[in-house]
């Protein structure tokens, strides 16, 4: 029989499995959706026995599948969004309340209160400033109200919620990629933070032990999957991207286009001196593996594939995003329209979560064609924005960057890429399934069915390369407008 590893990807609005086999590829993929409340302004919420069920559900159709095409699975893989956290009764293994997702925002305003004092300690220390979420502080919070005895309370982040049901039980832990998105993780002593955590009023024994991404997380349950094997990898979804794009050694860089766009890169065996020099760029986990963990940088630009979306569905200006890149491929590139697409705020290089969108420079002359060629361009200078600022703080070349994503089926928007950022862009063959193969790899490399990382991704399949065709004076004049519109958009 072939191996295979049992890949499971549970996402903010639906969760998916699939079998990764020796050959690297996906078997079919089998989702089911997910629900997302918003009980208030700054409150988004999950049910976590949904999110529980339907990720057996999806498992346990994998599973099937595995045994109808004779892949004997070695272990299971799990990769999740990052701090969503939920509270858990450990007699009943019921939660105590909503999960809280990641977007949630309801302590905002007395975390902005601590920031002057606390981001100068938790950037070199965590990675991260204070931020808008404090998961220690809801959970804290929470346990107090509710009154439960506290022997009896559970928290942790989904991947923690997972595990500990599909082992039976009989596993309670956080993988590393996870804390660190939770804040509070001390990036190079593996630990967390316990003066953050006694100034948000959380008691130590609240926390989830932190473990490596492929560090022991028990073995499945067989009532809870029908198998039993080694829960091999767990870690964050962004984090497993990194890996099946094949961002292995220090400089390369992937981007990820969705609602909104993470760039990430490694930086190696240390986290970099300057963090904090500009907004929005976080110092993580990239993975942590055998007691050693391997650093990434992460920005994100929060209006991209939901700017399309504006556009197309709401006020309906155009027909699709494919209509506009279309448009925008008989366009070449203007200095004279801009559209800044701040729909969401700012977040890098200055962080203006008040800021708005702008679309500026029309005349009578403007066209359908010119506003769809401002609209990418805008998307594309957006990114180069997180892309330079990863490489500034990193102190080194992107040296690759491999991209993925809804958004990157646009050939004028990664042309743009290459273009305003001066690097090859790499369009991945199958983008769609880089966090199942990401987290499967690291599987599959503790079980031995790869010799490493670097075997488990070398059999990609190339995708089309973007090569910058602006010149070098042309692109920096460019960047250097883009620069002066931005700034007028701020102020």
């Amino acid at each position: 029989m072939r191996r295979g590893i049992l890949s499971v990807d549970e996402g903010s609005t639906g969760t998916r499995a699939a079998v990764v086999g020796e050959d690297g590829e996906c078997g079919p993929s089998f989702y089911a959706p997910l629900d997302v409340v918003h009980p208030a302004a700054s409150r988004v919420e999950q049910d976590a026995e949904q999110l529980l069920r339907r990720t057996v559900e999806v498992a346990r159709q994998a599973v099937a599948w595995a045994a109808e095409n004779a892949v004997e699975i070695a272990g299971l893989a799990l990769c999740t969004q990052r701090a969503t956290t939920i509270l858990w009764d450990r007699i009943t293994g019921r939660p105590l309340a909503p999960a809280v997702v990641w977007q949630d925002s309801r302590y905002a305003g007395e975390l902005a209160e601590l920031a002057p004092k606390w981001d100068p300690v938790l950037l070199p220390r965590t990675g991260r400033p204070v931020g808008a979420r404090a998961p220690f502080l809801w959970a804290a919070r929470e346990r107090e109200r509710l009154g439960v005895p506290a022997d009896r309370v559970l928290f942790g982040s989904v991947d923690t919620w997972l595990v500990w049901h599909l082992s039976g039980r009989t596993r309670y832990a956080i993988s590393a990629t996870n804390a660190v998105a939770l804040g509070g993780y001390l990036l190079r002593e593996h630990a967390w933070d316990a003066e953050w955590l006694d100034a948000l009023g959380c008691p130590a024994d609240l926390a989830p032990p932190p473990v490596d991404d492929d560090g022991d997380f028990g073995r499945t349950d067989p009532e809870v999957l029908g198998i039993r094997v080694p829960i091999a990898a767990v870690m964050g979804d962004q984090h497993a991207s990194l890996i099946a794009l094949g961002a292995l050694a220090p400089g390369q860089g992937t981007c990820m286009h969705g609602t909104g766009t993470f760039v990430g890169a490694l930086v190696g065996d240390e986290p970099p001196a300057d963090l904090g020099a500009i907004d929005g760029v976080l110092c993580l986990v990239g993975w942590r593996s055998a007691g050693h963990s391997r650093y990434s940088l992460e920005a994100y630009t929060s209006t991209t594939g939901s700017a399309l979306r504006w556009l197309t569905e709401d006020l309906r200006l155009f027909e699709s995003a494919a209509e506009i890149s279309a448009l925008a491929a008989a366009r070449p590139t203007s200095d004279r329209t801009w559209f800044v697409p701040a729909l969401a705020g700012v977040r890098t290089p200055v962080q203006r979560p008040e800021a708005r969108a702008r679309l500026i420079g029309l005349s009578l002359a403007t066209t359908r064609d010119a506003i769809a060629r401002a609209v990418l361009d805008g998307i594309a200078h957006s990114v180069c924005d997180t892309v330079e600022a990863l490489r500034t703080t990193m102190a080194r070349p992107v040296t690759r960057l491999r991209v993925g994503g809804g958004l990157a089926a646009s050939d004028a928007l990664l042309q743009s890429q290459a273009d305003f950022t001066g690097v090859a862009i790499e369009r991945v063959a199958e983008s769609a399934t880089a966090s199942l193969r990401g987290a499967a790899y690291l599987a599959g490399a503790r079980l031995g069915i790869w010799p490493s990382l670097a075997d488990a991704v070398a059999d990609q399949r190339p995708g089309r390369i973007f090569e910058p065709g602006l010149p070098e004076t042309d692109r920096r004049e460019l960047r250097a407008r883009w620069q002066g519109v931005l700034a007028e958009t701020l102020s």
